[in-house]
């Protein structure tokens, strides 16, 4: 650690009253010790969002993710258990599986070809005999924290201090009524954005002050004047009254009486409408890349008309990210400009903008 990162951390002042705060700094967005602090302290010890509950329900299932530089494999065993460890091999770190998602009876590196259990146990060694103080029993892949909830599974590397239900808490019971539980998933659109995760997490948490000049089209579809954040301990949720838009598309894939947009700390985010949900799950690729992945999910997925219903609510949402996108670089841009250091926050919309940096800055000075 060098002598500047304590400066860093302690030049933001997460104690102000919302009327007094400003952002934080504009070096925590490309500096290289906060990135990396971030990896480990964030990302590295909270719970986090790795995929979907159902490409692992069956023994022998498996998905995998790179996450803030580790690679993360969750697997289902043949007792039905779901456990979680990195992706990485005990005798020179190469993968044990190299598949995005799949059907597994072992776990082989096929490096040297080391092989466990799915219980993660040691079990192959080739051509390892003669090799002295070795215990296979001490060299099976460490386990992690993994659980599920609704249609997620997450995984926390450290040792959480929370069950993931108090974790996510009251947003398990908030959705309760609102059909999550009858939503199927349908598709996925991935985005590669030259800019800071945090600036895309900013973007998602400003209180819908930049809907009615970035999303002309989804403007039409919210009654901005009683649109409204709610600040819960770990997470937030926007809330609008849903009316009829002029556009065709967002009207007939908007509907409902209202929106709601959660955002699960870190880097988490969840937009609900009847019969239409989708995730934002932005990773970070470095200090100024980040990749956002929506998933989208439809109360109904089977037939011709179902799937034109979810192809134009999926053509709303890519116009809405499309617009985001441009905007997200411009301010990764901006963010480096000599004479721009803080920013203040709207009282009226940007509750949750600080809140975020408030939960960042207490998370990473732990």
């Amino acid at each position: 650690m060098s002598d500047r990162l304590p400066e860093l951390l302690k030049a933001f002042d997460g104690s102000l009253p919302l009327s007094r705060a400003r952002t934080i700094p504009s070096a925590w967005y490309f500096d290289p010790e906060i990135y990396a602090l971030e990896c480990e302290k964030v990302f590295g010890n909270t719970w986090q969002y790795v995929g979907r509950a159902e490409l692992v329900r069956a023994p022998g299932t498996y998905l995998t993710v790179e996450l803030a530089g580790q690679p993360i494999l969750v697997v289902r065993d043949e007792q039905g258990t779901l456990r979680a460890f990195h992706n990485a091999c005990r005798h020179r770190a190469a993968q044990v599986i190299n598949e995005p998602c799949g059907h597994a009876t072992k776990l082989r590196c096929r490096y040297h070809g080391w092989t466990y259990d799915l219980a993660g146990k040691l079990r192959g060694t080739p051509e390892f005999a003669g090799v002295e103080d070795f215990d296979h029993a001490e060299h099976g892949l460490p386990p992690m924290n993994v659980e599920t909830w609704g249609p997620f599974v997450f995984v926390h590397q450290g040792t959480p201090t929370k069950k993931l239900a108090e974790y996510l808490a009251p947003f398990p019971r908030m959705t309760e009524g609102l059909g999550v539980g009858d939503l199927r998933y349908f598709d996925r659109r991935e985005y590669v954005l030259e800019c800071n995760w945090k600036v895309f997490v900013d973007n998602y948490q400003d209180g819908g002050y930049h809907v009615n000049t970035v999303h002309p089209g989804l403007a039409g579809a919210l009654d901005y004047s009683q649109y409204r954040t709610e600040l819960h301990e770990h997470n937030t949720v926007q809330i609008s009254p849903i009316k009829q838009s002029d556009d065709p598309a967002v009207a007939k894939t908007r509907a409902g009486t209202h929106a709601y947009y959660w955002w699960i700390f870190p880097n988490l985010m969840i937009n609900l409408y009847q019969g239409v949900m989708d995730t934002n799950w932005v990773m970070p690729l470095g200090t100024d890349r980040c990749r956002v992945i929506f998933d989208f999910y439809f109360t109904d997925i089977e037939g011709e008309e179902a799937k034109q219903f979810n192809d134009q609510s999926i053509a709303v949402a890519h116009q809405v990210q499309l617009e985001d996108w441009g905007v997200c670089e411009e301010v990764q841009r901006g963010l480096r400009c000599r004479s721009y250091d803080t920013g203040r926050f709207s009282v009226k919309r940007e509750a949750g903008g600080y809140y975020f940096h408030q939960l960042l800055a207490q998370t990473l000075r732990e």
